[in-house]
């Protein structure tokens, strides 16, 4: 159960409030001594330095002389790396107590940790802070104890500890709504499905940014969010059950646990499209964490080389299958690769790269016959460098720079005082001049992917997804450094895109997280195919479900629950709070302007009310038909859109996936854009979820036998 208090004749609530008060006076001082410390530090640091350089002497006229310069640079380095970390660490606890001091916890759990021992509060909050005799103030959600307040089980409990489980007895769990150092009211809570903080969010309006739901993870997210690692975790959650949030605090949560080795470079986020990714970019930043690399296939295609092709949805695993197949017998001919040029300049010919192949062909194709042809192709164009370095005209060339040529090829001012001397600043000239062969030689573009792909497959062109999986095949490239990738809304990538990114990340732990009645593409990967794809890459993959939804009204989850199997249904629940009755509404086919009409009575209506509503249509060019009909009423948001916070927005069903409205109106429901099939029960059921308090059901026509 759930019980609410306020500030009228509460005792509790007094001792809380001043609990916070005094911890939030100690937030603050801690704040103003840290920001003078750092700024006495650097005083101290200037000081130290400017003293120790004029102390230090550089003598390296012999042996005993020289160790004693070294060992006094030494020192000096020593002294600034010291600076240095006092400086970081400040700054990172500046960092914990400004996040803080916007909030400085939200829950408390009262453990007795032994038998027959008093119990002891612990607060929890979005970062830790302990006092000056390290005494903790507040512990972060992501510790060890917190999980206590997750679990959601009064009594006997336990959380672990460096691989050791830890029994403790919870006798109380309080939530709090806390702004800075008011408190609004606690919650004493026993019962998950009674979670007065998450009811209390659920009735907000739609936020123009996705908020962390830190104070509000339940129990089944937890298990994810904490979740032990494993190669691969497969996450399938009904609409509305927090799946995205609850990747994100997956995130946060492994930045913490790992953070003196994991680096948020080292995380990858692949996201439906740029509104989504735009839509979720500062809950991590709000946690005091970093974003991760955020990529859409699209741009992940970009950045591998292979943009400016088809994205390669109609790629299907068999082809990957030739493909690698076609390459353990590939032989690589002169054709196959291209020469290394710098503007009108030759560096290394084709028949030269193709030499340098040739060498070491016996290894077949993979990352060592790369590397081996790769450290031929540098040594060969270092000779060439040398050789170009000795032509008198490019020696007359340097001879003849004025000073500000000097200072951009050398850094310095020159004057060779014979012809050695010379030769050696021609030489330094050559390898700055074309300095980025190099780079062309280690991104591999001397080979031409394209033509070796079509003379293996027989066709014209490479998709983007044949592209970047021959490059793997052949060069055994890929992301060696990335540690974990996360995989939102899974359900709309094909089996040949999973086999690139798991593929390309082979050392990197997956998280994939979809909703398989989501689905809303044709030819895209099941839960089982992706199961069977990464199995064989990674080994383990670990199912989870996420079975309650959150995000919309009873009777809206009702209604998309409806498309689903009876079983499927029985397995769902909800979060029960009150809310209003769908509404559908059937135009005739050829009842243009009361169709018409009624559409712009909604979005009137919509401007005027809080919240924002969606009119999400079944496809684009619908879309575009309803823009030119609603005009200024409606905000059509495209690829590169911001979310509003209120408003009305029109947007077609592909760039709505992932995102939630307060309203969605569902204008074009008829039979002929829903019929009766798999994958336009799909795209119904995910169009109605996005929905979190209102849904209107229009049809210009007989309505959806979907609905019926």
């Amino acid at each position: 159960m759930s019980e609410q208090n306020d500030q009228h004749n509460d005792p509790v609530f007094d001792e809380e409030q001043a609990h916070l008060k005094e911890l939030y006076a100690k937030l603050l001082r801690m704040r103003d001594d840290i920001a003078a410390d750092l700024e006495s530090n650097h005083a101290g640091a200037r000081q130290d330095l400017l003293d120790m350089s004029e102390e230090v002497r550089l003598d390296f006229g012999g042996a005993d002389e020289t160790m004693e310069t070294l060992a006094a640079i030494e020192t000096l380095n020593s002294v600034i790396d010291a600076y240095n970390q006092y400086h970081d660490f400040n700054v990172e606890k500046l960092r914990r107590v400004v996040l803080l001091l916007m909030q400085p916890y939200f829950a408390k759990v009262r453990l007795q940790m032994r038998p027959g021992r008093p119990a002891r509060d612990v607060y929890i909050g979005a970062a830790g802070m302990t006092d000056e005799h390290s005494i903790p103030l507040v512990v972060d959600w992501r510790s060890p104890v917190a999980e206590t307040y997750y679990n959601q089980e009064m009594g006997p409990t336990s959380y672990e500890v460096d691989g050791r489980k830890r029994t403790v007895n919870l006798e109380l769990r309080r939530q709090f709504d806390i702004v800075r150092d008011k408190l609004n009211m606690y919650f004493d809570t026993t019962v998950a499905i009674e979670d007065s903080l998450l009811l209390g969010a659920l009735k907000r309006h739609h936020s123009e940014k996705l908020q962390a739901i830190t104070a509000t993870i339940q129990r089944e997210q937890n298990l994810i969010v904490r979740h032990e690692d494993v190669p691969v975790m497969l996450v399938n959650g009904i609409a509305g059950s927090g799946k995205t949030s609850v990747l994100l605090q997956r995130i946060a949560f492994l930045l913490y646990r790992e953070r003196k080795t994991l680096d948020p470079d080292q995380v990858y986020l692949f996201t439906p499209n740029n509104v989504f990714e735009r839509y979720i970019d500062t809950v991590l930043p709000s946690m005091g964490e970093a974003n991760p690399q955020v990529f859409t296939w699209r741009d992940f295609a970009e950045a591998q080389g292979a943009g400016n092709r088809d994205a390669g949805e109609k790629c299907s695993p068999e082809q990957l299958g030739r493909i690698e197949e076609a390459v353990r017998d590939l032989a690589i001919e002169e054709a196959d690769v291209r020469e290394i040029r710098m503007n009108d300049t030759v560096l290394l010919k084709a028949s030269q790269v193709e030499g340098a192949v040739r060498k070491f062909e016996r290894f077949g194709a993979g990352s060592r016959f790369c590397a081996l042809v790769k450290d031929e192709l540098h040594e060969r164009l270092n000779r060439r460098f040398a050789q170009m370095a000795k032509d008198d005209e490019v020696q007359e060339e340097v001879l003849g720079f004025d000073v500000d040529e000097q200072v951009h090829w050398f850094g310095e001012t020159v004057s060779p005082e014979d012809e050695a001397a010379c030769a050696d600043l021609a030489r330094r000239y050559v390898e700055q001049r074309y300095a980025e062969a190099h780079e062309r030689i280690d991104d591999l573009s001397w080979l031409r992917f394209d033509r070796i792909g079509m003379r293996l497959l027989g066709q014209p062109a490479l998709s983007a997804t044949e592209w970047i999986y021959l490059r793997l095949c052949i060069t055994g490239a890929g992301d060696k450094n990335a540690r974990y990738v996360m995989v939102d809304e899974v359900q709309d990538y094909t089996v040949a895109q999973l086999m690139v990114l798991a593929r390309h990340f082979s050392r990197a732990h997956f998280l994939l997280l979809g909703d398989e009645h989501q689905a809303i593409f044709e030819g895209t990967a099941t839960f089982a195919q992706m199961r069977e794809v990464f199995e064989a890459t990674h080994g383990q993959v670990e199912e989870c479900r996420l079975l309650t939804s959150y995000r919309s009204s009873p009777e809206i989850t009702a209604m998309f629950t409806s498309l689903l199997d009876p079983d499927e249904q029985m397995r769902l629940t909800s979060v029960h709070r009150g809310g209003v009755a769908p509404v559908v509404r059937e135009f005739a086919a050829d009842d243009v302007d009361g169709y018409v009409a009624e559409l712009r009575r909604i979005a009137e209506r919509a401007a005027d009310a809080e919240g924002l509503t969606a009119i999400v249509t079944e496809s684009d060019p619908r879309c575009g038909w309803l823009a030119k009909q609603l005009g200024d009423r409606v905000e059509v948001l495209g690829k590169d859109s911001d979310l509003p916070k209120s408003g009305v927005v029109l947007l077609p069903l592909r760039v709505a996936k992932g995102l939630e409205f307060d309203e969605v109106v569902i204008p074009d429901a008829q039979a002929e854009a829903y019929p009766d099939t798999p994958l336009a029960r799909r795209r119904l059921y995910t169009a109605i979820s996005r929905a979190m308090h209102r849904v209107t059901v229009l049809s210009q026509g007989p309505m959806t036998p979907l609905l019926a």
